[in-house]
C-alpha cells in the first residue's frame, strides 16, 4: 500500500488544474504488480476534464491490463472520488480497496462497492 500511495502523491505534481486548483493523483495496482499513475487534467471546456482515477484506469486498459488489486488517490483534502469515477472504478476494476490520502498524510480505505452501493453494471 505504501508504494501505491506514494505513487499517487507523486502523480499530483503532473495535474493540470488551472480552474479548480484541486490537484489529484492516482495510482492503480494491476494483478501482475505494475503500478500505473494518472492525474487530473482540466480543460477550459469543463466537460472535457478527466479525473485522475479515470486517467489511471483508462491508461491501464490501454496498456492491456484488465485485473486490478487496489487503487490509491491523493488529493488536497479528505474527499472521495466523484460519481463518474466511482462508476468506472466499480465497472472496470471490480470490488478493490481504494486508499485515499490527503496532504496531511491521513489515509482512509474503502472498498469500491462501498463507495458506490447498488452499483450498475451489465452483469449485475
Amino acid at each position: 500500500m505504501e508504494k501505491l500511495v506514494q505513487k499517487a502523491c507523486e502523480m499530483r505534481q503532473f495535474a493540470h488544474a488551472p480552474h479548480s486548483h484541486f490537484q489529484v493523483g492516482a495510482a492503480l495496482l494491476t494483478q501482475d504488480g505494475t503500478i500505473i499513475g494518472g492525474c487530473n487534467i482540466e480543460s477550459d471546456s469543463y466537460g472535457l476534464t478527466i479525473c485522475a482515477e479515470r486517467n489511471a484506469i483508462f491508461t491501464a486498459y490501454a496498456q492491456g491490463h484488465r485485473k486490478f488489486q487496489a487503487l490509491s488517490i491523493a488529493m488536497n483534502s479528505n474527499s472521495t472520488p466523484c460519481g463518474a469515477c466511482r462508476q468506472i472504478i466499480v465497472e472496470l476494476c471490480g470490488n478493490i480497496p481504494v486508499y485515499i490520502a490527503d496532504l496531511t498524510g491521513s489515509i482512509v480505505t474503502f472498498q469500491s462497492y462501498d463507495l458506490l452501493p447498488h452499483h450498475f453494471t451489465l452483469t449485475t
